[in-house]
């Protein structure tokens, strides 16, 4: 009987070993069959390109405003006079619903980088243009809902709930940024 339980137990250790080594190439196949799929869900590399915009700001003068357009939405790129840096700077951010400081905002206080899409509902709000209304503080105005920003593109009256939003961009040099 002694002799039975041993063969038994080895029988039962290969079982095991074979078990594990039959999960184990399981395991890579299902990946294998798997990953092809998993890839595919990954961005194509036309959207990826899309990703980063870079503006050259040589050409954009003091007071002047551009839009530039990253993925697939408007930013608003604005050259500020001093007396719309100084303007921004000196409100009470206590009085702000969405409470950032002007510093807050911008890398560098002649350049204001913002997302053109109203916090409320989606709206691009208009001030770009020298010609169109820019609100009672001097920044943006969306007419659909009335909303009402400053010249950091901070929300002071109407229904929008946040701030213009600042997307990621970085100087690449002293006339030149990268968005995203």
């Amino acid at each position: 009987m002694a002799a039975k339980t041993k063969n038994n137990q080895d029988g039962e250790t290969r079982r095991d070993f074979l078990q594990l080594t039959a999960g184990a190439f399981g395991a890579v196949g299902a990946g294998a069959v798997a990953w092809p799929f998993i890839n595919s869900l990954n961005p194509a590399k036309d959207t990826l390109a899309l990703s980063t915009t870079e503006v050259d700001l040589t050409p954009v003068e003091i007071g002047q405003s551009i839009t530039v357009m990253w993925r697939g939405k408007p930013v608003f790129i604005r050259h500020r006079t001093q007396e719309e840096i100084e303007e921004a700077r000196e409100v009470d951010t206590a009085d702000l619903r969405d409470k950032q400081t002007d510093e807050d905002r911008v890398e560098k206080p002649e350049w204001l980088v913002l997302v053109g899409i109203c916090t409320h509902l989606g709206c691009v709000p208009v001030g770009q243009k020298n010609t169109e209304p820019r609100g009672d503080f001097g920044g943006w105005f969306c007419p659909c809902h009335g909303s009402h920003y400053d010249t950091s593109g901070r929300i002071r009256k109407g229904p929008a709930p946040k701030n213009l939003a600042v997307p990621p961009y970085e100087f690449t040099s002293d006339t030149s940024i990268k968005i995203g």
